[in-house]
């Protein structure tokens, strides 16, 4: 369990696109490219709300997987 959270990448975005089931597609601010991300448990359990725009930061799987917004702001 502690590898998986030491091989996992912090970076920070911006929303591009709200997609359903409480996806994203968030452009990532050190490369420029989009990825798709879904939302942490933590956030939809106390109903955080992300709209388009807002600037996030993620936990990216370095492994190329989807993304997991973290925080908001």
């Amino acid at each position: 369990m502690n590898k998986q959270k030491e091989q996992d990448i912090n970076v920070t975005g911006v929303v591009v696109e709200a997609l359903p089931n409480t996806m994203f597609r968030v452009k990532l601010d050190d490369t420029g490219e989009e990825t798709l991300v879904y939302l942490s448990g933590k956030m939809r359990m106390y109903r955080i709300r992300v709209l388009v725009g807002d600037k996030v930061t993620l936990k990216v799987d370095p492994y190329g997987g989807k993304g997991r917004i973290i925080k908001r702001g």
